[in-house]
């Protein structure tokens, strides 16, 4: 069990995509103990439900909207919540798809798989962010666009989802460039391998119990939510890293964790 010290954000709004299990949902928990009002979606409306219960039973403020991200209806449905609850300050773009279980080589992957991938993993954040700029604006926000080592790691089978991640962590340092003097600031973050059920799709039949579960991350969210936005924007970040460093060159241990 990982605990770490919410951090005080009453009054501020949260958009987090694939909340309904793994990071995504470990990440809703945290904000909503930190005071976020949530906006938070799934594919799976089950789950999502399930999710936004005990969200709001641990007193939150959650608005749930199932539906595919991909899909531009839905995007907007996220943007119009949001502003519902009084703006946004911080999108978090973590609903991903693996691609194919198992993972295809790239060599003989089909396009249209190479394209479905696209679709959710690079487009669909950028067009959310696009959808929610205004909100983000009004407040100075901050836009997390979550990626992966595979992004970086050339790993054979990986080459699809890989991909769409690299291409993720350009557009992200892309918008933060961009978007700067609108006060927007964007970051990628890599949380590393994880329990979730993502990663056991990767690897179909094999035991994954040796990996830590999404809470692991948590303090680092601590962390990243509370430094100047004008410090980290553009940074690409590894949240299971031991220390994190800024701009000033400061590093900070992750020792807000207690097992």
């Amino acid at each position: 069990m990982y605990e770490t010290a919410p951090i005080n954000r009453r009054g501020h709004v949260a958009v987090v995509t694939g909340a309904s299990r793994g990071l995504g949902r470990a990440l809703a928990s945290f904000l909503a103990a930190s005071g976020y009002s949530l906006v938070i979606d799934a594919r799976n409306g089950g789950e999502l439900s399930e999710a936004a219960a005990a969200l709001r039973a641990s007193g939150a403020d959650v608005m749930a909207l199932s539906g595919d991200v991909s899909d531009p209806s839905h995007r907007s449905e996220l943007a119009a919540a949001a502003e519902e609850l009084g703006g946004l300050d911080l999108l978090v773009n973590n609903a991903s798809t693996l691609g194919a279980s198992p993972l295809p080589e790239l060599a003989d992957v089909p396009l249209g798989t190479l394209r479905s991938t696209f679709e959710v993993n690079l487009l669909a954040p950028l067009a959310l962010t696009q959808a929610c700029l205004p909100l983000l604006e009004r407040r100075g926000g901050l836009v997390v666009n979550v990626s992966s080592d595979a992004a970086r790691g050339g790993y054979a089978g990986w080459g699809v989802y890989g991909a769409s991640k690299a291409a993720l962590d350009l557009v992200t340092a892309t918008l933060a460039a961009e978007l700067s003097a609108r006060g927007v600031a964007a970051v990628s973050v890599d949380p590393g391998d994880m329990r979730t059920t993502m990663h056991q799709l990767a690897f179909p039949g094999q035991d994954i119990s040796d990996r830590p579960d999404p809470e692991v991350t948590i303090a680092f969210w601590a962390w990243l939510l509370g430094r100047p936005h004008a410090e980290i924007s553009g940074k690409r970040f590894i949240a299971q890293d031991d220390v994190w460093s800024t701009d000033d060159g400061a590093r900070e241990r992750r020792d807000l964790v207690v097992v």
